[in-house]
């Protein structure tokens, strides 16, 4: 999983924002705000991760169970699918 190109992360005042860029902002003319844990899992899916690695790297950095864990990485990965931002793509 990836997020698409078109996509950028920025921090400001110490939050976290993302925004469209290039073509994707004539679909997305918009801006996201992240929590620690959305900015956390953007991160990671903005490089291209598998779902297993991304759990593992989850449950290193947050004291959770891993039913838990599970449950946000859903959320978000169904949230950003739903809006178009993720590709299938690795890297």
């Amino acid at each position: 999983m990836k997020i698409k190109d078109g996509y950028m992360l920025r921090e400001i005042d110490g939050v976290s924002i993302v925004g469209a860029v290039g073509e994707e902002s004539k679909r997305f003319n918009g801006m996201i705000k992240l929590n620690s844990t959305g900015t956390f899992l953007w991160k990671h899916l903005s490089e291209g991760i598998e779902y297993d690695d991304l759990l593992d790297k989850m449950l290193a950095a947050y004291d959770v169970d891993e039913q838990t864990a599970r449950q946000g990485i859903d959320s978000f990965i169904t949230k950003l699918k739903e809006n178009g931002f993720l590709s299938d793509e690795q890297n």
